[in-house]
């Protein structure tokens, strides 16, 4: 929320590079609006704005969502440090004085994003002892029939396992499931158990070149 047309296109065009979506406002009224519709991640608001000012906009925002919304002020005329204290005091979680860097404006919204959304659940919370003992088989290098005969259970009752890993860990093949297991420290990194006995080399289930899946931004609330 900023009434400069080119500091609010550079923030934007920031913010957009890290991987946020944004929205902008020109005013406090459109600001307050764009709030009620839809309530965003987190708040930058410059002091000055034309019409209702910074501080009236962010005492708004926390009379509608309390101590659940970030509100970073930006201010490049009230660098004294009682007017940071000032705007600390209305409910701002922290006060830039401009001009500062890109950096220092990603810093800043990390660090209040990352405090204030819960962190998501590992993906294989919900495996089962003997879907992660199947997961981890796969892991050491035993193939279908290796595992059933490990376990004294029949390749289908494996197959199931298997499908229900894959469901679960939200993956297409074997491979990809161990991928996940190991970058998510779901199996130890160990080789396949030697109390087994067999009479030919051991079948790898997966490539050792396959790559771990991308992290991938979730769609969510904006930045405004």
């Amino acid at each position: 929320m900023e009434d400069d047309a080119d500091l609010r296109r550079l923030f934007s065009s920031v913010l957009t590079e890290a991987g946020y979506s944004v929205r902008e406002a020109a005013s406090g009224e459109e600001a307050i609006e764009l709030v009620r519709a839809e309530l965003p991640l987190l708040v930058l608001l410059d002091v000055r704005l034309p019409g209702v000012s910074g501080y009236e906009v962010c005492r708004a925002l926390r009379d509608r969502s309390r101590e659940g919304l970030p509100i970073v002020f930006m201010s490049g005329e009230r660098k004294e440090v009682f007017d940071r204290a000032v705007g600390l005091m209305l409910g701002a979680d922290d006060y830039l004085t401009k001009p500062f860097s890109n950096e220092e404006l990603l810093v800043s919204v990390r660090a209040l994003i990352r405090r204030t959304v819960p962190a998501p659940r590992p993906l294989g919370v919900n495996l089962t002892a003997r879907e992660r003992e199947v997961l981890r088989l796969l892991a050491g290098g035993l193939n279908q029939a290796d595992i059933a005969g490990h376990l004294l259970i029949s390749g289908k009752t494996v197959g199931t396992h298997i499908e229900h890993i894959l469901m679960k860990l939200g993956v297409q093949s074997r491979a990809q499931a161990v991928a996940v297991a190991y970058r998510d420290n779901l199996v130890a990194q160990v080789a396949a158990p030697p109390s087994i006995a067999m009479d030919r080399p051991t079948r790898s289930t997966y490539d050792s070149n396959v790559l771990a899946p991308a992290t991938l931004r979730p769609a969510g609330r904006s930045i405004r």
